[in-house]
């Protein structure tokens, strides 16, 4: 309510002229406000560019999940893998073999412009297929290596029962035990980034593996519930770099994320990268200690869908290829396979490549310079 004035208050006349102007405010007063009032308009646009941030890294560290990029129907959905059809039917099809160590199968069908299956389908291959492989549940913790090279088998009967066999990484080793075990079953091997003799070379992964103790990677599957937990994988690489993976990546992001297409491109590579998966307790352990460890596989002493295998049964043209810089799987673990398949050296070609480990895959560079001759190469030897 309003006050009435009393009787005796006295109202102030209204002025016959305008009021002069206020002095103006002394320079070194009127700096510090200004600086204050923009201060505090600058700490609420930070606030707002830092909330996005974290928002944004919440979404590429677990958000995103992992997608091929060329379109393909699912020709088989099996209890490991969900097997992906590309292109059309004819002639010796080419089985794109992908990682089963941590990543999804979205490495080989990365982007659209870059992308292994769609390089392959533009150059000379009509009939591509792509292992997808699922992460494993609670209910495949025991599973074993030869679980995984059943459904391989199964895939390649389903594709016509002869195919040609490309492995990448760990698809690799896996391809070149099934091309051991069933040479009539694989026309042409390539075998890219592959671990076939552990013990060649000096890389950070052979080191580790000798180093550290069988214990410490079965706590690691203990921690999992019996699985080896892809999360625990992913800090492991990030380790390996880890001012890259924890430093230089997030001020890049910070300084560049105002750009679409920059954004873009990580939120790509992240859906990827940061959507790992989980791998049997039973089938990491084997390998660790079979392949990596005692490296039965090119002593010729691993036995593999109940038979002990021997790469000199390996006798159908292969080709070779490895990353200049890759340090996962250094070159001369790749190119020993060339002394321990039985193929004639008339019939194995070589490549080293520029680059690093998951460039042999889908890097711009190697997708535009390398892949091409090599789907010719199998194009010819599918004739």
């Amino acid at each position: 309510m309003t006050k009435t004035p009393a009787p005796t208050d006295t109202v102030p006349p209204a002025p016959s002229s305008p009021l002069p102007p206020p002095p103006p405010l002394p320079l070194p007063l009127f700096w510090p406000v200004a600086m204050v009032a923009g201060m505090e308009k600058a700490k609420a646009d930070l606030a707002l560019r830092n909330l996005e941030f974290v928002q944004e890294e919440i979404k590429l560290h677990g958000g995103l999940k992992a997608k091929v990029a060329s379109p393909n129907v699912v020709r088989l959905d099996l209890r490991t893998m969900a097997l992906r059809d590309y292109g059309r039917p004819g002639g010796i099809p080419t089985l794109v073999n992908a990682p089963f160590a941590g990543h999804r199968a979205m490495i080989a069908d990365y982007h659209k412009g870059q992308s292994l299956i769609e390089t392959l389908l533009a150059n000379g291959l009509g009939h591509v297929a792509l292992t997808d492989w699922k992460s494993a549940t609670d209910d495949m913790k025991d599973f074993e290596i030869d679980n995984y090279l059943e459904e391989l088998i199964v895939a390649i009967d389903d594709l016509g029962g002869r195919v040609n066999l490309v492995g990448l990484c760990q698809g690799g080793w896996s391809s070149a035990m099934v091309a051991a075990r069933f040479p009539d079953k694989v026309n042409a091997l390539v075998l890219a980034g592959s671990p076939i003799d552990t013990g060649a070379g000096d890389g950070p992964i052979k080191r580790m593996a000798h180093d550290t103790p069988m214990s410490a990677y079965e706590d690691l599957v203990r921690l999992g519930d019996g699985r080896m937990r892809g999360q625990l994988m992913l800090a492991g690489w990030k380790n390996m770099h880890p001012e890259k993976h924890y430093v230089t990546e997030d001020l890049e992001f910070y300084q560049h994320m105002d750009d679409p297409a920059y954004r873009e491109r990580v939120e790509v590579f992240d859906s990827w990268y940061e959507d790992p998966l989980d791998l049997p307790g039973r089938w990491y352990l084997q390998a660790i200690r079979q392949l990596f460890k005692e490296n039965r596989l090119a002593k010729g002493e691993f036995v593999g869908l109940g038979r002990r295998l021997n790469l000199k049964a390996i006798v159908c043209p292969v080709y070779l290829l490895a990353g200049e810089s890759d340090d996962i799987t250094t070159s001369e673990q790749v190119f020993a396979a060339e002394n321990l398949v039985g193929t004639p050296k008339s019939r194995i070609e070589k490549k080293l490549a520029p680059g690093g480990h998951i460039g042999l895959f889908m890097g711009s560079r190697t997708l535009k310079e390398t892949w091409p001759t090599i789907a010719r190469w199998l194009a010819d030897w599918s004739a």
